[in-house]
């Protein structure tokens, strides 16, 4: 007598899988329509020059570092940093850098150093950095 409703559960089980299949096949998502990603996952280049002194010379071998942070549901938000150097124009570019807030700092030997908080809002971005040279010590 045990094995009655046991064997009654398993076939009432396959019984309602194979109705769920079933109707998960007849009804298949459009293919036509792409799922637009959050901005948050939206990625863009971002493209900065950094020139210094009073004369505008680009700043060859400065490390350009791009501080953000990639916001989680579900687990605790994560602190992501790249290091870029800059070619001999002065220029770094940052590929697949994510819209939303982000801290650049520029470091250059001979110059001071550079930290400002920006906006990315467009796939393609330029931001100008310009440095200073630091003060005399006697």
């Amino acid at each position: 007598m045990k094995k009655f409703p046991l064997a009654f559960c398993c076939l009432g089980l396959a019984a309602a899988i194979l109705t769920v299949s079933h109707a998960a096949a007849q009804n298949p998502p459009p293919a036509n329509s792409p799922a637009s990603p959050s901005p948050s996952e939206q990625l863009s280049r971002v493209t900065i020059e950094v020139s210094g002194g009073e004369k505008d010379v680009p700043v060859e071998n400065a490390s350009v570092y791009v501080k953000y942070i990639e916001e989680r549901k579900l687990r605790k938000d994560q602190k992501l940093e790249l290091n870029i150097k800059t070619n001999r124009e002065g220029i770094a570019h940052v590929a697949n850098a994510p819209l939303g807030r982000v801290l650049i700092q520029v470091v250059a030997e001979g110059w001071k150093t550079y930290g400002r908080w920006y906006d990315i809002t467009e796939t393609k971005q330029t931001f100008k950095v310009h440095l200073q040279r630091p003060p005399k010590w006697y």
